[in-house]
């Protein structure tokens, strides 16, 4: 069982940078799928950024893409996002998601029925 722990959510300005990680448990993540989803108050789950190719290319949401950045450090069994030029937009709880396919069908990787895994979500607020 996969078991996955995000951290490095909180406050940011308007503007600022954030960094989150998800360490996983239970296995490596080197070759699974990965992904970053994100639910604002009243809003649909949505995914935001993921790697679900065998080589390793990130896909993007298109309003994060030039700002979001998902990579992994396989040896650490960690995944980030980092966030930069937050807007209150980006205000959520942010969810570190792990699944055992792997595509060639980039966006296939945003949508929730294509993992397996969920952390529990670390919340991001964005203030001005």
């Amino acid at each position: 069982q996969v078991q996955l722990v995000e951290s490095g959510g909180g406050l940011a300005q308007v503007g600022g940078s954030l960094t989150l990680s998800c360490t996983a448990s239970g296995a490596t993540l080197e070759k699974y799928s990965v992904a970053w989803f994100r639910q604002a108050p009243g809003k649909e789950r949505e995914g935001v950024a993921c790697i679900v190719t065998r080589d390793g290319r990130p896909y993007y949401l298109d309003s994060v893409k030039a700002r979001f950045s998902i990579f992994r450090d396989s040896a650490k069994s960690t995944v980030y996002l980092r966030m930069d030029n937050l807007t209150p937009d980006d205000a959520a709880v942010y969810y570190c998601v792990a699944g055992v396919t792997l595509t060639t069908n980039q966006p296939v990787g945003l949508m929730k029925g294509f993992y397996d895994y969920w952390g529990q979500g670390t919340q991001v607020t964005v203030s001005s």
